[in-house]
């Protein structure tokens, strides 16, 4: 009896310390010199998930829009924050316009899938993951669930800050015909996106830790700035809403959110609800999880941060 009790508990052990294996789908951005300052989110949630390798493997990463740029940044922070690792890097689609074409992330994805099931954080526009998807519909077996930054709920306006201005949800709108093949192919989406995130905000004094003498820390840091300062001019407070690692936390920890579970979720056409950029159109796509929806789409949808996730955002970015 206590061979079979002390053998239970070794498998509760086993169990509790297996990590998930996931594929790391990222538009990181952070100090690209095309528009400057640019969102420093992506980065931030790849610090965190290099730093939880306990919870999750990461066994390779996909690069989306600004794939050049995103390699050279990318290859950086790996060197910095997990030189031992030897996580692959591959380039993606650079404009998501061209879904279905195949690209060095879509095949070393699809290589990926056929060889063992992976859990999809997808961060950015859904381009190299639709297009896996489109090309090889067997592999939609292969993929546990992809854990998207993007959706909303009825009438949730994206109004970071103090509210004077209403923001697009970037991610869905740079490619909506990508979220119809995800959907349509019947893989589980968790979304998980500004109306989660919006309970987080980082300060200067939550990050400053991050200005020393390490190199990775202190470029961070310098990146940081300008974009919490950009926050402060559009937005009202010096800080900045790190969106993404709100799908990565749904991963690592899970229950620090709330969630509707298997709602319904639709593309629609409304009205253009965002105030900037001024020369937007009058009408947009809009992803919209509904419990009154007919649609046959489901997700898991998270629609709140729980406190204490902040301060494990914070946590995950101190020195290694």
């Amino acid at each position: 009896m206590k061979k079979i009790f002390f053998i239970g508990l070794m498998m509760i052990s086993l169990i509790g310390f297996s990590q998930k294996k996931i594929w790391f789908d990222t538009d990181i951005m952070i100090g690209n010199p095309d528009r400057a300052p640019r969102e420093v989110d992506d980065a931030i949630t790849l610090m965190m998930a290099l730093k939880h390798q306990d919870k999750i493997k990461i066994e390779g990463i996909s690069l989306v829009t600004y794939v050049d740029y995103a390699y050279g940044i990318t290859e950086k922070m790996l060197k910095w924050y997990a030189p031992n690792l030897n996580i692959p890097i591959y380039k993606g689609s650079n404009t998501c316009k061209d879904v279905g074409e195949e690209n060095d992330a879509t095949r070393a994805l699809a290589a990926a899938l056929k060889k063992e099931k992976l859990t999809i954080l997808a961060l950015g526009p859904a381009t190299n993951v639709a297009t896996v998807l489109k090309n090889h519909p067997e592999l939609a077996s292969q993929i546990e669930e992809i854990v998207f930054c993007a959706g909303r709920t009825p009438d949730f306006h994206f109004r970071p800050g103090l509210e004077q201005y209403t923001v697009s949800d970037y991610n869905f709108e740079k490619d909506v015909e990508s979220f119809r093949i995800v959907f349509d192919s019947g893989v589980k989406v968790v979304l998980s996106g500004f109306e989660a995130s919006v309970y987080l905000f980082l300060g200067k004094t939550d990050y400053e830790f991050l200005d020393n003498s390490f190199e990775g820390d202190k470029l961070v840091y310098d990146f940081l700035r300008p974009w919490s300062l950009r926050h402060k001019q559009l937005f009202g407070n010096d800080g900045f809403i790190p969106f993404d690692v709100t799908p990565l936390g749904y991963l690592t920890h899970p229950q620090y959110f709330k969630y509707y579970e298997n709602i319904p979720v639709d593309i629609i056409i409304a009205e253009n609800d965002a105030t900037i950029p001024l020369d937007r159109p009058k009408e947009k796509s809009f992803l919209v999880a509904n419990k009154e929806s007919k649609s046959k789409w489901k997700c898991l949808y998270a629609y709140k941060t729980l406190p204490g996730f902040e301060e494990i955002v914070i946590e995950s970015l101190k020195n290694r």
